[in-house]
């Protein structure tokens, strides 16, 4: 039998162990969100499988241009040379070629440009300084220099060299041309005459080296460029040159 002395100490270790227990769990699992310490206040170990970046898909349409030029793309186009002007009256651009893979357009390349001193305009005349806004078909190429492999029809010619009186910074702008189908027989060599639309209308626009500041109304871009648009270019893919400011683009 058990005496009171005896009965009395065993409460007492069990309360102190109940507390030793409670004590315990209130540290190791708490929902007291006072706390600053324990594992749940802890950043968590990083992921070990981290979920991979998903690729944005190739666009079906030549990004930042409207409804309105986008119809203006032939149905049967795989190549577009898009050139984005920085403003309405700035002579600066980006010229980007994109090609079609089933329906989705992929950017292939890039490259810095120049377009007319004035910036564009969606009506030229001859001699305004700016560059016709639209989308003009890409069907006949020439130059000073030697046909590097283009399948468009070439014509080498010295009669393309710029005239020697003009600055020299100049005298290498035609040494590879792309005629722009604006106001002009597509197909026939660049520096043809013949301007269905009017002598007012103006023309002669073409793609050609850069000389690094703007132009009559024509698109210059770096030699490499033109030489591998050159290169690039296919005439069963209808190519066609796709260009204005952004704004008018958008339009």
């Amino acid at each position: 039998m058990q005496s009171g002395g005896t009965r009395r100490a065993m409460v007492a270790m069990a309360a102190l162990g109940s507390l030793l227990t409670m004590t315990t769990l209130s540290a190791c699992g708490s929902t007291d969100t006072r706390r600053t310490s324990g594992w749940e206040g802890r950043p968590g170990p990083q992921a070990t499988h981290p979920r991979k970046a998903v690729a944005a898909p190739a666009p079906t349409r030549i990004p930042d241009v409207g409804d309105r030029l986008h119809r203006d793309i032939p149905a049967g186009t795989r190549q577009v040379l898009a050139v984005y002007g920085d403003g309405k009256d700035s002579p600066t651009s980006t010229a980007v070629l994109f090609t079609k893979h089933g329906s989705t357009w992929n950017r292939t390349r890039s490259w810095p440009a120049h377009n007319g001193k004035k910036g564009w305009t969606l009506d030229h005349r001859l001699g305004d300084e700016r560059s016709p806004v639209g989308v003009f078909t890409l069907t006949a190429a020439a130059g000073v220099l030697d046909d590097p492999g283009t399948a468009l029809p070439y014509t080498q010619d010295e009669g393309y060299a710029a005239p020697r009186d003009w600055d020299e910074s100049h005298w290498h702008d035609f040494d590879y041309v792309i005629a722009i189908d604006y106001n002009r027989v597509p197909g026939t060599p660049p520096d043809d005459a013949e301007q269905p639309e009017g002598e007012d209308k103006g023309g002669g626009i073409w793609l050609h080296l850069d000389h690094g500041s703007g132009t009559s109304a024509c698109v210059s871009l770096p030699k490499e460029a033109m030489e591998y648009l050159l290169r690039t270019l296919d005439p069963e893919r209808h190519p066609v040159v796709l260009m204005g400011d952004r704004m008018d683009l958008k339009g």
